[in-house]
Protein backbone atom coordinates (compact mmCIF):
# COMPACT_ATOMS: atom_id res chain seq x y z
CA UNK A 1 0.00 0.00 0.00
CA UNK A 2 1.22 3.65 -0.75
CA UNK A 3 2.13 5.54 2.47
CA UNK A 4 -0.58 7.84 3.49
CA UNK A 5 1.25 10.63 3.21
CA UNK A 6 2.59 10.14 -0.24
CA UNK A 7 -0.52 9.06 -1.96
CA UNK A 8 -2.11 12.70 -0.47
CA UNK A 9 1.22 14.43 -2.43
CA UNK A 10 -0.39 12.63 -5.30
CA UNK A 11 -3.39 13.73 -5.04
CA UNK A 12 -2.15 17.49 -4.12
CA UNK A 13 -0.01 17.43 -7.32
CA UNK A 14 -3.14 16.16 -9.34
CA UNK A 15 -4.56 19.43 -7.70
CA UNK A 16 -7.41 16.63 -6.14
CA UNK A 17 -8.83 18.09 -2.49
CA UNK A 18 -8.68 15.62 0.03
CA UNK A 19 -11.71 16.07 2.36
CA UNK A 20 -11.85 14.87 6.18
CA UNK A 21 -15.60 14.34 8.06
CA UNK A 22 -15.81 16.96 10.41
CA UNK A 23 -18.18 14.27 12.58
CA UNK A 24 -18.03 10.42 12.19
CA UNK A 25 -20.44 9.14 9.96
CA UNK A 26 -22.65 6.69 10.96
CA UNK A 27 -21.10 3.28 10.43
CA UNK A 28 -18.22 4.33 9.57
CA UNK A 29 -14.61 2.96 10.96
CA UNK A 30 -13.25 5.03 13.71
CA UNK A 31 -10.95 7.52 11.98
CA UNK A 32 -7.33 7.60 12.70
CA UNK A 33 -5.66 10.43 14.90
CA UNK A 34 -2.40 11.12 12.98
CA UNK A 35 -4.33 10.82 9.93
CA UNK A 36 -6.56 14.43 11.43
CA UNK A 37 -2.36 15.65 12.57
CA UNK A 38 -1.17 18.51 9.66
CA UNK A 39 1.00 16.43 7.68
CA UNK A 40 4.46 17.56 6.38
CA UNK A 41 5.06 17.92 3.05
CA UNK A 42 7.57 14.97 1.71
CA UNK A 43 9.96 16.69 -0.80
CA UNK A 44 10.63 15.21 -4.18
CA UNK A 45 13.49 16.26 -5.75
CA UNK A 46 12.47 16.85 -9.87
CA UNK A 47 13.92 14.35 -11.71
CA UNK A 48 15.56 16.07 -14.66
CA UNK A 49 14.99 15.62 -18.06
CA UNK A 50 17.36 14.08 -20.43
CA UNK A 51 18.74 17.02 -21.95
CA UNK A 52 19.16 16.34 -26.20
CA UNK A 53 23.00 16.75 -27.04
CA UNK A 54 23.26 18.79 -29.94
CA UNK A 55 26.72 18.53 -31.97
CA UNK A 56 28.73 21.19 -32.17
CA UNK A 57 28.62 23.47 -34.80
CA UNK A 58 31.54 22.71 -37.58
CA UNK A 59 33.43 25.86 -38.31
CA UNK A 60 34.24 26.48 -41.78
CA UNK A 61 37.49 27.34 -43.44
CA UNK A 62 37.23 31.41 -43.15
CA UNK A 63 37.97 31.95 -46.79
CA UNK A 64 41.00 34.47 -47.60
CA UNK A 65 39.89 37.79 -48.84
CA UNK A 66 42.53 39.07 -51.68
CA UNK A 67 44.69 41.76 -49.92
CA UNK A 68 43.84 45.13 -51.48
CA UNK A 69 47.03 47.54 -51.15
CA UNK A 70 46.54 50.70 -50.51
CA UNK A 71 49.23 53.26 -52.17
CA UNK A 72 50.96 55.26 -50.32
CA UNK A 73 52.17 58.65 -50.97
CA UNK A 74 55.32 58.77 -53.02
CA UNK A 75 54.64 55.10 -53.51
CA UNK A 76 54.64 53.31 -57.37
CA UNK A 77 51.93 50.91 -57.36
CA UNK A 78 52.80 47.49 -58.43
CA UNK A 79 52.43 45.94 -61.75
CA UNK A 80 51.20 42.45 -62.08
CA UNK A 81 54.01 40.57 -63.84
CA UNK A 82 51.65 39.09 -66.81
CA UNK A 83 52.08 35.31 -67.48
CA UNK A 84 53.59 34.39 -70.74
CA UNK A 85 50.59 33.55 -73.41
CA UNK A 86 51.82 31.20 -75.95
CA UNK A 87 51.66 32.72 -79.51
CA UNK A 88 49.65 30.88 -81.83
CA UNK A 89 51.63 29.23 -84.89
CA UNK A 90 51.44 31.44 -88.14
CA UNK A 91 49.07 30.31 -90.40
CA UNK A 92 50.57 30.85 -94.12
CA UNK A 93 47.73 32.63 -95.72
CA UNK A 94 47.80 31.88 -99.33
CA UNK A 95 47.64 34.26 -101.75
CA UNK A 96 43.88 34.94 -103.00
CA UNK A 97 43.82 34.32 -106.45
CA UNK A 98 42.55 37.63 -108.72
CA UNK A 99 40.69 36.82 -111.72
CA UNK A 100 41.16 39.16 -114.60
CA UNK A 101 38.51 41.09 -115.55
CA UNK A 102 36.45 39.47 -118.48
CA UNK A 103 37.10 40.62 -121.75
CA UNK A 104 34.08 41.74 -124.07
CA UNK A 105 33.51 41.60 -128.02
CA UNK A 106 31.28 39.95 -130.34
CA UNK A 107 32.53 37.85 -133.63
CA UNK A 108 30.89 36.52 -136.31
CA UNK A 109 32.06 33.45 -138.31
CA UNK A 110 31.54 33.31 -141.83
CA UNK A 111 32.08 31.47 -144.83
CA UNK A 112 33.80 32.94 -148.14
CA UNK A 113 34.46 30.16 -151.28
CA UNK A 114 37.27 28.19 -149.58
CA UNK A 115 37.88 30.43 -146.55
CA UNK A 116 36.30 31.06 -143.61
CA UNK A 117 36.00 34.31 -141.97
CA UNK A 118 36.06 35.26 -138.30
CA UNK A 119 35.53 39.35 -138.12
CA UNK A 120 34.77 41.33 -135.13
CA UNK A 121 31.65 43.18 -135.33
CA UNK A 122 32.00 46.54 -134.55
CA UNK A 123 28.71 47.28 -133.20
CA UNK A 124 28.19 43.86 -131.48
CA UNK A 125 25.50 43.09 -133.36
CA UNK A 126 25.57 40.97 -136.99
CA UNK A 127 25.81 42.63 -140.23
CA UNK A 128 23.16 44.67 -142.15
CA UNK A 129 23.90 45.16 -146.04
CA UNK A 130 24.28 48.65 -145.82
CA UNK A 131 26.48 48.82 -142.83
CA UNK A 132 29.78 50.71 -144.10
CA UNK A 133 31.64 47.96 -142.26
CA UNK A 134 30.10 45.00 -144.15
CA UNK A 135 30.58 47.01 -147.51
CA UNK A 136 34.68 47.69 -146.92
CA UNK A 137 34.44 43.36 -146.02
CA UNK A 138 32.66 42.53 -149.56
CA UNK A 139 35.25 45.08 -151.10
CA UNK A 140 38.16 42.70 -149.78
CA UNK A 141 36.58 39.46 -150.62
CA UNK A 142 36.19 40.46 -154.36
CA UNK A 143 39.64 41.67 -154.45
CA UNK A 144 40.83 38.53 -152.88
CA UNK A 145 38.38 36.83 -155.35
CA UNK A 146 36.16 35.30 -153.27
CA UNK A 147 32.38 35.55 -153.16
CA UNK A 148 30.99 39.06 -152.17
CA UNK A 149 28.24 37.23 -149.82
CA UNK A 150 29.66 35.38 -147.51
CA UNK A 151 27.44 32.56 -145.40
CA UNK A 152 26.42 32.91 -141.49
CA UNK A 153 28.34 29.81 -139.67
CA UNK A 154 26.30 29.97 -136.53
CA UNK A 155 25.00 32.62 -134.59
CA UNK A 156 27.98 35.75 -133.40
CA UNK A 157 30.32 34.81 -130.56
CA UNK A 158 29.25 37.47 -127.48
CA UNK A 159 32.04 37.41 -124.72
CA UNK A 160 31.31 37.32 -121.79
CA UNK A 161 29.37 34.71 -121.90
CA UNK A 162 27.27 35.51 -118.81
CA UNK A 163 26.39 38.75 -116.86
CA UNK A 164 26.20 37.31 -113.65
CA UNK A 165 27.60 34.27 -112.58
CA UNK A 166 30.88 32.64 -110.58
CA UNK A 167 32.11 31.27 -113.86
CA UNK A 168 35.08 32.02 -114.78
CA UNK A 169 35.06 34.70 -118.17
CA UNK A 170 38.98 35.82 -118.31
CA UNK A 171 40.80 35.82 -121.03
CA UNK A 172 42.31 32.32 -121.04
CA UNK A 173 38.40 31.17 -120.77
CA UNK A 174 37.60 32.98 -124.13
CA UNK A 175 40.79 32.14 -126.15
CA UNK A 176 39.50 28.57 -125.12
CA UNK A 177 36.05 28.87 -125.57
CA UNK A 178 36.55 30.72 -129.22
CA UNK A 179 39.32 28.20 -130.55
CA UNK A 180 36.78 25.42 -129.53
CA UNK A 181 33.76 26.84 -131.60
CA UNK A 182 35.67 28.07 -134.90
CA UNK A 183 37.32 24.31 -134.07
CA UNK A 184 34.01 22.43 -134.02
CA UNK A 185 32.74 24.14 -137.25
CA UNK A 186 35.66 24.16 -139.42
CA UNK A 187 35.73 20.21 -138.91
CA UNK A 188 32.07 20.05 -140.49
CA UNK A 189 33.40 22.71 -143.57
CA UNK A 190 37.28 22.29 -143.85
CA UNK A 191 38.51 25.31 -145.09
CA UNK A 192 42.02 26.36 -146.76
CA UNK A 193 42.75 29.44 -145.09
CA UNK A 194 41.06 31.26 -141.84
CA UNK A 195 40.86 35.00 -141.94
CA UNK A 196 40.98 36.47 -138.61
CA UNK A 197 39.43 40.16 -139.01
CA UNK A 198 39.86 42.36 -136.14
CA UNK A 199 41.77 42.30 -133.04
CA UNK A 200 39.64 40.31 -130.74
CA UNK A 201 39.98 37.49 -133.82
CA UNK A 202 43.26 37.27 -133.67
CA UNK A 203 44.00 37.38 -130.33
CA UNK A 204 41.21 35.10 -129.24
CA UNK A 205 41.51 32.90 -132.03
CA UNK A 206 45.39 32.95 -133.27
CA UNK A 207 46.74 33.98 -129.57
CA UNK A 208 48.27 36.79 -131.71
CA UNK A 209 48.52 40.53 -131.20
CA UNK A 210 48.66 43.72 -132.98
CA UNK A 211 52.20 42.86 -133.98
CA UNK A 212 50.21 40.30 -136.12
CA UNK A 213 48.69 42.20 -138.29
CA UNK A 214 49.21 41.15 -142.09
CA UNK A 215 50.59 38.28 -141.31
CA UNK A 216 50.29 34.09 -141.60
CA UNK A 217 49.84 32.36 -138.20
CA UNK A 218 49.49 28.71 -137.89
CA UNK A 219 47.03 27.48 -135.25
CA UNK A 220 47.03 24.11 -133.37
CA UNK A 221 43.04 23.16 -134.32
CA UNK A 222 42.64 25.88 -136.75
CA UNK A 223 45.30 25.45 -139.32
CA UNK A 224 46.90 28.41 -141.65
CA UNK A 225 45.11 32.06 -140.75
CA UNK A 226 45.68 35.06 -141.85
CA UNK A 227 45.55 38.24 -139.22
CA UNK A 228 43.84 41.32 -140.45
CA UNK A 229 42.94 44.75 -139.19
CA UNK A 230 39.44 45.49 -137.68
CA UNK A 231 37.43 46.83 -140.61
CA UNK A 232 36.61 50.18 -138.23
CA UNK A 233 40.21 50.32 -138.04
CA UNK A 234 40.85 49.71 -141.63
CA UNK A 235 38.33 52.85 -142.00
CA UNK A 236 39.81 55.16 -139.59
CA UNK A 237 43.64 55.03 -140.92
CA UNK A 238 42.73 54.46 -144.51
CA UNK A 239 46.99 53.92 -144.86
CA UNK A 240 47.16 50.77 -143.24
CA UNK A 241 44.79 49.45 -146.60
CA UNK A 242 47.72 49.66 -148.35
CA UNK A 243 50.23 46.82 -146.19
CA UNK A 244 47.12 44.95 -146.66
CA UNK A 245 46.32 44.63 -150.07
CA UNK A 246 50.44 44.01 -150.62
CA UNK A 247 50.08 40.81 -147.98
CA UNK A 248 47.20 39.84 -150.01
CA UNK A 249 49.05 39.31 -152.95
CA UNK A 250 51.33 36.53 -151.00
CA UNK A 251 48.27 34.97 -148.84
CA UNK A 252 45.85 34.52 -151.63
CA UNK A 253 47.70 31.69 -153.40
CA UNK A 254 46.17 29.65 -150.40
CA UNK A 255 42.91 29.82 -151.36
CA UNK A 256 43.40 31.18 -155.85
CA UNK A 257 43.87 27.72 -158.07
CA UNK A 258 46.91 28.76 -160.16
CA UNK A 259 46.82 30.60 -163.13
CA UNK A 260 47.37 28.51 -166.39
CA UNK A 261 49.82 29.64 -168.94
Amino acid sequence: MIPEQRRRAYLDAMQVATWLPRTELPFAAASRLELLEPQQEESFEPVPEPVAITPAPVREAPVERPKIEIPRPGAQPRQAVAEPVAEPEPVEEKPARVSAPPPRFSLQLLRAGDCALLVELPTGQPFQSRDPAYILLKDLLRAAGLPDSPQLLGEPVRWPLLVRGNMDQGPQAALEFVQSFVAARLEEQPSTCLWLVGLPAIRFAGEGDEHSYNRELQVDGLGACWALPGLELLMEEPTRKRELWQAMRRVRQRWSPPAHS
